[in-house]
């Protein structure tokens, strides 16, 4: 198959052609030629005003439900939601039915999804059935294919454990990833802590239950020499911290959501079960305090933080309903949104697909003649109402359906294979 990308602004720093309007010519799956190329014939051409090109864009946290909750998402329905959203490659969490918490489960992961135009990074477990009681098999999952370890949805508790299990990647050169937050505070907290979840009569998260989890684990991963990223940080104390311990040397890095972005405590007063998140949305001013963290280059990436949820799990009562809700989709309209101009495609490419490359030693494609081809193809100035027909995941829960986005994926060439919106 050839493809020929019509005048795209590329935006790739390790390419000769980064910031330049180029015509590109894809053939079997590989970039064959880059420059002026009128005369060029393809089976299939793009082209449309304000078409911008970069290297494939990665997520580190999302959940494909599969196996064991197939009826939220396969890997299947989240592969096409992947690419939909504009992601060549996705880091998968273990937090299915078995737990991916050995070779035979990372395995079946990486044979399912070796065809797929999206390509799957499982995570492995930090501990078994990710109970946070006993480490998992973490060398053998690295060796069939993991990614990096995470407990995903139930981040590890004991200091001990995960000092223990920081130490243990160390051997391979690998990553722990947790959500920061210590269970023990705000356990039946439903929303955020504060003046919102005190009128609605709902159980509260303080942001003290995060702050704490954040300063605990950069000084476990400072005494271990080892490498941790925090995912769904909501704190701009915690920024502060994360900021000061990679000052002083600590391999530490962190991710933010488009819907901590977006969304406040103060959205929830309609009682929207798709806004029930882990982490919560908090208030304004800490929103706003992430959106200037994101632009001066203290956050590392944003990961979509894709959680897929069946109808019965989010159309019931508030405090019974799933938290989560799927993001791939709405992911780069939502952060043009929020940012409108003020995110350059530059940082946009560094946060999405530099820098989680970087961090999880993911080999980094490069836009140049003879490279396979694993690129995003994307119009950062196109407006649209996100709608459930845009949703490819399975599950249709996202609180973005009805909202104005900019930011529009246009498609992605990943594995030979090109999928278009």
């Amino acid at each position: 198959m050839t493809i020929l990308i019509r005048q795209a602004h590329i935006i790739d720093p390790l390419s000769p052609f980064h910031k330049s309007i180029q015509d590109i010519f894809i053939e079997n799956g590989r970039i064959s030629k880059i420059g002026s190329l009128s005369g060029q014939q393809a089976d299939k051409v793009i082209e449309q005003d304000g078409l911008y090109l970069s290297p494939g864009w990665v997520d580190l946290f999302t959940h494909f439900c599969d196996p064991g909750f197939e009826y939220k998402e396969t890997l299947e329905t989240g592969i096409e939601a992947a690419a939909a959203g504009g992601f060549t490659e996705v880091m998968v969490l273990p937090n299915t039915n078995p737990v991916v918490t050995g070779k035979s489960q990372v395995e079946y992961i990486v044979h399912k999804a070796r065809h797929a135009a999206v390509t799957v990074h499982p995570l492995g477990a930090v501990t078994k059935q990710t109970e946070g009681k006993e480490l998992a098999e973490m060398y053998d999952m690295r060796a069939a294919g993991a990614a990096a370890f995470t407990d995903g949805l139930q981040p590890v508790q004991s200091a001990g454990l995960l000092l223990k299990a920081l130490q243990y990647v160390k051997a391979f050169d690998g990553t722990i990833i947790q959500i920061p937050d210590d269970k023990t505070i705000g356990t039946y907290g439903l929303m955020n802590e504060g003046l919102i979840s005190t009128r609605l009569g709902l159980p509260g998260k303080p942001l003290l239950a995060e702050e704490i989890q954040v300063a605990r684990d950069i000084k476990l991963a400072r005494y271990a020499e080892s490498k941790l990223h925090f995912t769904g940080v909501t704190s701009p104390k915690s920024i502060e911290y994360i900021n000061r311990a990679k000052e002083n040397g600590t391999a530490i890095s962190c991710s933010v959501t488009p819907a901590h972005l977006y969304f406040t405590d103060d959205d929830l007063q309609s009682y929207d079960t798709n806004l029930k998140l882990y982490p919560p949305v908090r208030t304004a001013a800490e929103r706003d305090a992430l959106r200037q963290a994101v632009l001066n280059g203290s956050v590392d990436c944003i990961t979509a933080h894709h959680e897929p949820h069946e109808y019965d799990s989010k159309i019931c009562e508030f405090e019974y309903a799933k938290p989560g809700m799927t993001g791939l989709e709405s992911c780069y309209g939502v952060m043009g949104a929020v940012f409108a101009d003020a995110l350059s495609p530059e940082r946009w490419v560094e946060l999405v697909s530099s820098n989680p490359r970087r961090l999880m030693n993911i080999p980094q494609p490069v836009i140049k003649e003879g490279a396979v081809a694993n690129v995003t193809i994307f119009n950062p100035s196109a407006t649209y109402v996100f709608d459930e027909a845009a949703i490819r995941s399975k599950s249709k829960n996202s609180a973005f359906i009805g909202k104005e986005l900019k930011g529009k994926v246009i498609g992605i060439i990943n594995n030979n294979q090109l999928k278009l919106n």
